[in-house]
């Protein structure tokens, strides 16, 4: 082992990362992982939905480093984020994901943090051909050249079926030892893990990316379309678009109304960001109102919520309406659900 032979890690928590950095550390590379936050990855370290809703927004890498050996810093790129989200240089992918840029941010970032350790390269657990829109050969490049780590990115995972790096030119890191998978299928990389006594790792695709679900792109691209020219949404609001049904009341107010107990507990959590709802007489979600809501909207959120609740239908169901302390309640018809069907944002 060669103490002086550092590198930086990308590592997203899922199993390619998982494998890269395994695939490093054993020929004796001292790794130092950085794990980052864009805001918009709302899952914990085992791809699951957070259960606790105070917990949503912070990762803990303790755990996935320490089953790695190696330490994992955590990068927060929320704020600068915004730029990369609503002006991407290179276009979006399927839905609202700028990943080209994401993607190079991310790597200009671990450049800098090469120079602050004193490590020789960077690597990533990318694999050539498995994402459309990052990880074909010319996307590759550009991504490396607009980095500025031309020769010092090192894709462990394809590095056999990609042109040789700095690292393995000089001998830092052996060629002959990295790999050459490509292509969307995992088969290889899951035997992988399993010869090396891998066991944890979130599902093999291991995206978080909340920005390539249809439903949540259409929910931000709604809300953005009502923010001022230097406005952003705050951590809070991007969790609460992956929770819930999200009715648009009118152009000044929304409403989500839970759809398990779980999520009851989350918009219970945010109360505070609105008007919370609950009906009285049935058992049911409970809704929170964003915005600035009228009085006939918080009466259509409340035939929204009635028409939820489970047990006897009833012509009239009483709900109540909380916000900062004050309270009070409203008889509504449940709203049928077509007619809420038409308000909803999916």
């Amino acid at each position: 082992m060669t103490d002086a032979i550092r590198a930086i890690a990308l590592f997203s928590g899922g199993l390619d990362s998982t494998l890269a950095i395994r695939i490093v550390r054993d020929q004796g590379i001292l790794v130092h992982a950085l794990r980052f936050q864009t805001g918009f990855c709302l899952v914990d370290d085992r791809g699951k939905p957070r259960a606790n809703p105070g917990e949503i927004y912070r990762t803990d890498p303790s755990a996935a480093g320490e089953r790695l050996g190696v330490p994992v810093e955590v990068v927060d790129i929320y704020d600068e984020y915004w730029e990369i989200l609503t002006k991407p240089r290179h276009g979006y992918g399927s839905v609202m994901n700028p990943c080209i840029d994401c993607r190079i941010r991310m790597l200009r970032i671990a450049k800098e943090k090469m120079a602050e350790r004193g490590a020789r390269f960077v690597f990533t657990g990318e694999v050539l051909g498995q994402r459309p829109m990052t990880q074909h050969r010319r996307t590759l490049r550009l991504i490396e050249k607009e980095s500025g780590l031309e020769g010092f990115l090192l894709r462990p995972l394809s590095a056999k079926l990609l042109d040789p790096t700095v690292p393995e030119k000089e001998g830092w890191i052996d060629r002959e030892k990295l790999l050459d998978f490509s292509g969307r299928s995992r088969k290889s990389q899951i035997r992988l893990a399993s010869a090396l006594g891998i066991e944890e790792y979130p599902t093999p695709a291991g995206g978080c990316c909340s920005l390539l679900d249809p439903v949540f792109a259409s929910r931000l691209v709604d809300r953005l379309e009502r923010l001022g020219p230097d406005e952003r949404l705050a951590r809070e609001e991007v969790h609460l678009l992956k929770v819930g049904r999200h009715f648009r009341l009118s152009p000044a107010a929304k409403a989500i109304v839970a759809r398990d107990e779980a999520e009851c507990r989350v918009l219970h959590f945010h109360a505070r960001l609105g008007w919370r709802l609950e009906a009285e007489e049935v058992r049911g979600p409970v809704a929170l109102v964003q915005g600035e809501p009228t009085e006939e909207d918080l009466r259509l959120a409340a035939a929204i919520t009635a028409s939820y609740g489970s047990g006897k239908a009833a012509s009239s169901v009483r709900v109540r309406i909380e916000r900062r302390g004050e309270s009070r309640t409203e008889d509504v018809a449940p709203l049928p659900r077509e007619r809420g069907a038409a308000l909803r944002i999916e």
